[in-house]
C-alpha cells in the first residue's frame, strides 16, 4: 500500500494561480486595508483611549492626516501604512519555520 501525502497530488487547474499574482493580490489587499481601515480602526480606539482626536476633524481627518504624510514618503506613516503586510509576511514566516515537515 503506497501512502500519499495530500501535497503530493496534483491540484486542479483553478488552483495553480502563478506565486507572483498571488503575493500581488496579497500585498494589494494588505495595502488597500493599512490605506482605509487602518486610519479608522486608529481612530477608534484613540477616541476611546485618549478622547477627542481633534474639535471637529473627526475619523476624516485622523485618515487625511495619514493619507497625506504617506504622499508625503514619511518614513513612520510608510511603516504604518505597511505594518499589515509586514505583519502577514512575518506571521508566513513564522509558520515555515515552525511547520511540522512530513
Amino acid at each position: 500500500m503506497v501512502v500519499t501525502r495530500e501535497s503530493d497530488q496534483p491540484r486542479p487547474a483553478a488552483a495553480r494561480t502563478p506565486t507572483w499574482r498571488r503575493e500581488v493580490a496579497i500585498a494589494a489587499g494588505s495595502l488597500a486595508f493599512g490605506l482605509i481601515a487602518l486610519p479608522f480602526a486608529i481612530y477608534l480606539v484613540g477616541q476611546q483611549v485618549l478622547g477627542e482626536y481633534a474639535a471637529d476633524s473627526g475619523a476624516l481627518g485622523v485618515a487625511e492626516s495619514i493619507w497625506r504624510d504617506f504622499l508625503s514618503l514619511r518614513l513612520p506613516t510608510w511603516i504604518l501604512v505597511l505594518s499589515p503586510y509586514l505583519a502577514l509576511q512575518l506571521l508566513r514566516a513564522a509558520r515555515r519555520v515552525w511547520r511540522p515537515r512530513l
